[in-house]
């Protein structure tokens, strides 16, 4: 999942990125923009959700 998360983020900065080449319009260029940073924040997301499963203070040290 923490791959899934990588990518999906990296996905959404290409997108932002590819809306200068993709069109001259204003309203085209924020919409790609826009679409590219919900990619990137779910990504984000992902990777949260992935860390947080690993998180130092569920392993239960000191517990035993």
């Amino acid at each position: 999942m923490i791959l899934v998360g990588i990518l999906l983020t990296f996905l959404g900065f290409i997108i932002s990125v590819l809306s200068l080449a993709a069109t001259s319009s204003v309203g085209g260029r924020l919409a790609m923009v826009l679409l590219g940073l919900a990619v990137s924040l779910f990504g984000i997301g992902v990777l949260n959700k992935a860390y947080l499963k690993n998180a130092i203070w569920k392993k239960g040290y000191g517990r035993e």
